[in-house]
């Protein structure tokens, strides 16, 4: 059985920041900006980072099961992992309560890397084998007044590769590599460093991309004028419709690359297009995904019948209509890091992580796993050996019991602005879960307003806090209203 795509989810944060706020708050330096002042870029909250959005991008790919989904391997792709030494895939897992059996791979250094992850799962899938999960995403920084503060956005993307149910068959491969350097980051530092536009368009995406591109079409046996939807992400204004009329590919199935709604949001833009094309492609369209960096990659695919029987549970269409304006360019230098905020005596707490007391407690800190008293049926966060409630006492008597994808709503909150919070006023609340469980949690992408008792919630994996004096970033949930028709949780 050939293995493809069997399934695809999305994630684009809420904050939409203005570029024209952006511009006026560095015209005084960089008047030369003044052309990118158009649209919005999207803008990842401050207890965000790559990890995150892989997570959310992922479980928008997997039904809900409220049990461990079952998949062969997670390889996560991006060029600005949270962790250099620490298995980032790793942490995806153990967010997807996954069997610790799962393999977990990393793959960056490139910003064709997703589509790299993605071919490589392709090639390991084998028939009778649960599906691999490729997610992609990047959080990058930039410097203050610069192009890519106004281009750069941030977005996550996830293709489930299986062969059951496969909506997406590869037709055909193409593989250029070439050490051609638009932009670098050297070990260390945290900002790219960019060479000149106009010799990146000329001698890099127009004359690298389409070899790729074409080579893929060859091995596939088609021509550029049997494409339906061509995927090319770039930052360069016209670049995809310039390289779809060089290799023949019809004006008219170059994809909206999203850049004036959401920004280049990295390794995984490309993924995140493809996944936004199978939600609304025919059976039997002809795809071709185009990505560019230290050489290019391409994949062609064909649609099947079955794209008509696959949802994800929110899907690419319904994350942006979720966006809302965002004008203060100094939340996101805060959100960045960019700009030391004061955060008084109450913010000068050591946040120490005792990482052995993570590993013992891993599926309940990191999967949000209960426990449920097979007994009485109560559910107890954090699970214990003792169960107790009002019909009784009982030792050792709880199974997992999951609770992220189930519905909840708020019991009681509260809104403070006395301790120190990135985003204040600082938000939470006891929330209830249907079928049991109560936990405090602390509420996330809310404003003044949004919440009351009773509003129904859903659980998001976020950053809890970071130890920056031993750089490591703490992982939990937290609650976030549920926002439109699509909310995800049964």
């Amino acid at each position: 059985m050939t293995a493809g795509i069997v399934g695809y989810g999305a994630y684009v944060p809420r904050l939409r920041m203005s570029r024209q706020a952006i511009y006026d708050a560095n015209a005084w330096f960089a008047p030369g900006l003044k052309s990118k002042a158009k649209d919005s870029r999207s803008l990842a909250n401050w207890d965000e980072d790559a990890t995150t959005m892989a997570v959310a991008a992922a479980r928008d790919s997997l039904p809900v099961t409220h049990g461990a989904p079952s998949l062969k391997a997670v390889i996560f792709a991006s060029t600005t992992f949270t962790f250099a030494d620490r298995l980032n895939a790793g942490v995806i897992a153990a967010a997807l309560n996954l069997d610790e059996k799962t393999d977990a791979i990393d793959i960056g250094s490139s910003r064709r890397a997703g589509l790299s992850a993605l071919r490589q799962a392709l090639s390991s899938s084998r028939g009778g084998e649960a599906p691999i999960l490729v997610t992609a995403a990047d959080l990058r920084r930039t410097r203050a007044a610069s192009a890519s503060e106004m281009e750069f956005g941030d977005a996550a993307a996830t293709l489930l590769v299986g062969t059951q149910d496969v909506i997406a068959e590869p037709l055909g491969f193409g593989t250029v590599t070439v050490d051609f350097v638009d932009h670098f980051r050297q070990s260390g530092e945290e900002i790219d460093y960019v060479w000149e536009e106009r010799w990146i368009r000329d001698e890099g995406l127009s004359k690298i991309a389409p070899r790729a591109a074409a080579a893929a079409l060859a091995d596939a046996g088609l021509s550029g004028a049997d494409v339906d939807h061509f995927i090319f992400a770039s930052s360069s204004k016209g670049m995809a419709a310039q390289v779809a009329r060089g290799i023949g590919v019809p004006a008219e199935a170059v994809t909206e690359d999203l850049m004036g709604q959401i920004g280049d949001t990295g390794v995984g833009h490309g993924l995140l297009l493809l996944a936004g094309v199978l939600e609304v492609a025919k059976p039997g369209a002809v795809i071709l995904s185009l990505e560019f960096g230290n050489g290019a990659e391409a994949i062609v695919w064909r649609t099947t019948d079955r794209i008509k029987t696959f949802k994800p549970r929110r899907g690419l269409a319904d994350w942006l209509s979720r966006g809302v304006p965002e004008t203060s360019y100094t939340r996101l230098l805060a959100y960045r890091g960019q700009l030391e905020l004061e955060k008084g005596m109450r913010g000068e707490l050591d946040k120490k992580t005792a990482l052995t007391t993570l590993y013992r407690h891993r599926t309940t800190i990191m999967g949000l796993v209960a426990g449920r008293c097979r007994e009485t049926g109560s559910v107890h966060f954090p699970p214990s050996r003792l169960s107790y409630d009002p019909r009784g006492a009982a030792l050792d008597t709880q199974e997992p019991y999951f609770l992220a994808d189930r519905r909840a709503h708020i019991l009681s909150w509260s809104a403070e602005a006395l301790s120190y919070h990135l985003s204040p006023p600082q938000h939470y609340g006891q929330i209830d879960f249907e079928g049991g469980g109560r936990i405090l949690l602390e509420f996330t992408d809310v404003s003044p307003g949004d919440v009351e008792t009773g509003t129904p919630m859903e659980a998001v994996f976020r950053v809890k806090d970071r130890d920056l004096n031993r750089g490591f970033t703490r992982y939990f949930w937290k609650a976030t209203p549920v926002r439109g028709d699509h909310g995800g949780t049964h």
